[in-house]
């Protein structure tokens, strides 16, 4: 017989213990980590890790949007933004242009839909266009995870995007472009190969999917 799978609450913070073990994973991993208090713990905090005039894109999420960390690196003139020119840019006629520019920026900051107590980021996206600079294409990476993200192993992260994460997310791009979303890419993280590229901002609060 299979054993059944533990009731985990996936909106719920994780405990102290939990992050601790999922953080010393990560470590372990290469990743650099940084347990905070809350968002605005982080949102300070990304202003000390990336230089002033760095050029920097955020990748789409709840995380930085409900934060203001978006809006402090999109909208507040400290950085090279590069969401902004990707927006203005021709769909039609700069598609190459957009994939190169989104691709490989000094730094990409974004958040994740899981992450293991076993040192795994687990990220989820319908276009992929964030994954190419978080795997590796941009020189720094920064993920800032709110505490209800933290599960136990893989399977639980995989189950986690599908039945927790992508009804959020469907609801959200459902009211805002008209459509469902959909788990069309999924990047998992085992460990960071360039020592320092990539940090974790850990925070003690739930925020975001």
């Amino acid at each position: 017989m299979s054993t059944p799978m533990p009731d985990i609450t996936f909106a719920d913070p994780a405990s102290a213990q939990r992050l601790e073990r999922a953080a010393a994973a990560l470590t372990a991993h290469g990743f650099t980590v940084e347990i905070l208090d809350d968002a605005a713990a982080a949102r300070t905090r990304i202003n000390d890790l990336i230089p002033e005039g760095a050029s920097v894109l955020t990748g789409a999420s709840e995380t930085l949007r409900l934060s203001g960390i978006d809006a402090d690196i999109n909208g507040g003139g400290r950085y090279q933004a590069v969401k902004p020119r990707l927006l203005a840019m021709d769909r039609a006629t700069q598609m190459d242009e957009i994939r190169r520019l989104g691709a490989s920026p000094d730094v990409i900051v974004g958040s994740v839909h899981a992450v293991t107590e076993t040192g795994s980021l687990v990220i989820a996206s319908g276009s992929g266009s964030q994954l190419p600079g978080y795997a590796g294409g941009a020189a720094r990476a920064i993920w800032v995870v709110g505490a209800q993200k933290v599960v136990p192993d893989l399977p639980t992260a995989l189950r986690r995007v599908e039945d927790h994460c992508l009804p959020l997310e469907s609801a959200r791009t459902q009211a805002v472009h008209g459509w469902s979303s959909a788990i069309n890419r999924l990047l998992i993280l085992n460990a960071e190969y360039v020592p320092g590229r990539g940090t974790v901002l850990l925070l003690r609060e739930a925020i975001g999917f």
